[in-house]
């Protein structure tokens, strides 16, 4: 049975793309996620596909954001896919909006803190509020918690601080920013290897680069899985 805690990023330009790479990595990995980058190349019908005809659990990252009423109904909406993870922003008012918005279902809201490409010199292009990322990434995430949310997408960085939070007991952390040792970064400002991200008490790692732009994928899924441990 393969590790669910490796999350594989489904990067790719189309569902075609998608299906392609999953074939590739065949039961070595059970749960992906899908982003905005498929969202027009049939990422809704992969996500569909993946979960009702192959088993796999399925991770939509949409990073929702608007007023209340239209996350509340997108989300509405999403739930109907038997989606697994879905990730909004992690303003408090959107979390409690999600939330109604998925009602009775099992579908998992992870709110976004500080995305882990940005660093102090980008959150103060945006005016976001002076501090430490780290401080800021607590305090979101402690909010995040107490709206509701089931989880929260964090750099693994911050991953130990969170898990302390008395508001985290019980709830999932999932990091994308996760590299395998002597990985290229990217665009990633705040990493660490799978098994560094893992004894901070990660429940899942997302991975995407380091596995679909690999001349051998499913050996570079191995590796990572093995690194877990």
């Amino acid at each position: 049975m393969s590790d669910d805690r490796l999350i594989v990023a489904l990067d790719v330009p189309n569902a075609l793309a998608g299906l392609n790479l999953v074939e590739q990595l065949g039961d070595d990995v059970s749960f992906y996620k899908i982003g905005l980058g498929m969202l027009t190349g049939g990422g809704l019908a992969l996500a569909n596909e993946l979960k009702q005809e192959q088993g796999k659990k399925i991770f939509l990252d949409m990073k929702l954001f608007d007023i209340g009423a239209t996350v509340e109904s997108a989300v509405r909406g999403l739930s109907q896919f038997d989606l697994d993870f879905l990730t909004v922003h992690g303003d408090p008012y959107v979390v409690r909006a999600a939330q109604e918005g998925k009602g009775g279902t099992d579908l998992k809201i992870l709110a976004v803190t500080i995305l882990t490409s940005l660093d102090r010199a980008d959150l103060n292009a945006a005016l976001i509020k002076d501090g430490a990322i780290q401080d800021l990434v607590l305090e979101r995430a402690a909010n995040a918690f107490d709206a509701g949310a089931d989880g929260i997408i964090a750099s693994p960085q911050e991953a130990a601080l969170i898990r302390a939070l008395p508001e985290a007991n019980g709830k999932l952390i999932v990091t994308p920013g996760v590299r395998p040792a002597g990985a290229a970064l990217g665009d990633q400002k705040r990493v660490a290897t799978p098994a560094q991200a893992i004894a901070d008490g990660v429940d899942h790692i997302v991975v995407g680069r380091p596995v679909w732009q690999a001349e051998n994928p499913k050996a570079a899924a191995q590796a990572i899985l093995a690194e877990l441990g």
